[in-house]
């Protein structure tokens, strides 16, 4: 709940080059609510946050609105690399826990 301005800001003005406008922002509610459904109906793990960004691109790249891909980049990176973080991370305060 602290980040969210944050958050809000990114997915509607800089994934792509304009504004959200409202079709293009149902659009990717809908898309983020199907493939939350059938993760949930198959019991896999999803982000609620990624599918959703992932849907605005996608509905940038079909509007031709054109996409910001330092913010795009950026995005994957953190994606990427919040898993193996939080492993290391958390292997850490286990061995640290562990050794008291």
């Amino acid at each position: 709940m602290v980040g969210w301005r944050r958050i809000v800001t990114t997915l509607g003005e800089k994934i792509g080059k304009s504004q959200l406008n409202y079709a293009q922002g149902i659009s990717a509610q809908m898309v983020a609510m199907g493939t939350i459904g059938a993760a949930d109906a198959f019991g896999l793990p999803v982000s609620t946050t990624h599918v959703l960004s992932s849907g605005i691109a996608g509905t940038m790249a079909a509007n031709r609105s054109g996409l910001q891909f330092g913010t795009l980049r950026k995005m994957v990176l953190a994606w990427v690399l919040t898993l193996p973080a939080a492993a290391l991370l958390s292997a850490a305060l286990y061995w640290i826990m562990t050794s008291l």
